[in-house]
């Protein structure tokens, strides 16, 4: 995966926060993740990716995180259905910004929410699985990107 690839996604970051809190969103450097290491956090989130690319987009977020960002959203209720639907939508948009970028051959599922921290995502098959940590009034979150750029298919 390239470095424009992560910086697309760094983008789709920083313009959410921007747009949502009145709190700027800080990235940490990216890494490489490894195989067995513990990921999730409390709500999480991961969307397919088909087309010009294959592979997985995970974000996942602690509790009080999510909980901080339900009332900037007009909600006034905060339950643990509302934090999971968050992050999914989070995930999404994050996913869906950097589509506006890669284009329409970038094709992307819906979120599958996930509870807990022991929840785990496998990269994709040949991929590597970068992480962009988040921090966020001094919450922090990460976003993991583990996509493979396909062939295109040659027609006869």
């Amino acid at each position: 995966m390239d470095e424009s690839l992560l910086n697309i996604f760094a983008n789709a970051i920083i313009h959410y926060f921007d747009t949502v809190t009145d709190h700027p969103a800080v990235l940490g450097t990216p890494y490489l993740g490894h195989e067995n290491e513990q990921v999730a956090l409390d709500f999480s989130a991961v969307i397919g990716i088909s087309g010009t690319y294959r592979g997985n987009i995970y974000y996942t977020a602690p509790h009080a995180k999510l909980r901080s960002l339900v009332p900037l959203l007009g909600e006034t209720l905060v339950t643990d259905e509302i934090c999971g639907e968050l992050v999914g939508e989070i995930t999404n948009i994050f996913v869906g910004n950097a589509r506006e970028e890669l284009g329409s051959g970038f094709m992307i599922s819906t979120p599958l929410l996930l509870t807990g921290s022991n929840s785990s995502v496998r990269p994709a098959k040949g991929a590597s699985c970068f992480i962009l940590p988040i921090e966020w009034n001094s919450f922090y979150s990460r976003l993991l990107i583990s996509l493979v750029k396909t062939e295109p298919v040659k027609t006869p």
